[in-house]
């Protein structure tokens, strides 16, 4: 069967955690029959390493790569999480690990010729006890999700939360790409903030959940893990939200001791992929 090209400029993965693998099974299922070659790529979150391994064409040994490390972890948090210098709990080290791995020197290498590709930090600045402030923003995020559950969350920003997009290309050229995606998923107090350009930063998730592009032009595919009631305006249509048919991986999406997740949130995306795929055809 011949592909056809989907014109989208510009393809945003939105984060998730676990969840993040429905944007595997979905781009599995859409590619087989259509092609994507969007200029721009953003990625939130556990987003920013579904956006790596789709460029660098790796997606299938991200899976793989999970469920393995996941059939050795018994506690999302112990002790010896919380004094390892490798990270305050098992998600932290076990996702720097599978980091490394996957984004091995080739994969490198097609991200840092690939498209222009950006990944959403949040940082409280250069402030008095910025781990605090990003409590706080953290706590109000998580409060806001609950009551009015958006991508584009509003409150956080009220603590002095603010975004970042670093180019992930020039990370991938300048060796510090791993760093990057690691930092882009840290949440506190889970993980140990670290510093970006002489600034602390967090999970971009805080700020927004699906970043668009800076330059932000052309037709946008954003692809969510998680169900809205209420999405943000989709600029006259310029904008395609897609988010799953029903919650996937409901309240496990950081439990990182059952290696089945992966791909059951997978199989959903695939799932979805289908109708999806039906739908436009």
């Amino acid at each position: 069967m011949t592909s056809t090209e989907l014109s989208y400029d510009q393809l945003v993965f939105s984060g998730g955690g676990l969840r993040c693998f429905w944007h595997g099974g979905f781009m599995e299922v859409v590619e087989a029959d259509h092609r994507l070659r969007p200029k721009r790529v953003t990625g939130s979150s556990g987003g920013a390493l579904s956006a790596a391994v789709w460029i660098a064409g790796r997606e299938i040994a991200l899976r793989d790569r999970f469920e393995k490390a996941l059939t050795t972890e018994e506690a999302n948090f112990s002790l010896d999480d919380a004094d390892d210098d490798a990270g305050r709990s098992a998600h932290q080290r076990v996702y720097a690990s599978i980091v490394e791995d996957v984004l091995d020197d080739s994969a490198t290498a097609r991200i840092a010729d690939g498209p222009a590709f950006q990944i959403s930090l949040s940082t409280p600045g250069n402030c008095d006890a910025p781990t605090l402030r990003a409590l706080v923003g953290g706590t109000i995020y998580q409060v806001e999700q609950f009551l009015a559950p958006t991508p584009r969350p509003r409150l956080a920003s009220l603590t002095g939360m603010e975004q970042r997009l670093i180019d992930g290309r020039q990370a991938a050229r300048d060796g510090t790409l791993h760093d990057l995606v690691r930092m882009a998923a840290t949440v506190p107090p889970a993980f140990r903030p670290d510093d970006w350009n002489g600034e602390p930063v967090y999970d971009g998730g805080m700020v927004d959940k699906a970043p668009m592009p800076d330059p932000d032009e052309g037709r946008t595919l954003v692809l969510l893990t998680k169900r809205f009631k209420v999405l943000p305006d989709d600029d006259g249509g310029r904008i395609v939200f897609v988010q799953p048919s029903d919650d996937v991986l409901p309240g496990r999406k950081l439990d990182f001791t059952d290696p089945t997740l992966p791909q059951s949130a997978w199989d959903q995306g695939r799932d979805d992929g289908r109708h999806w795929r039906n739908k436009i055809t």
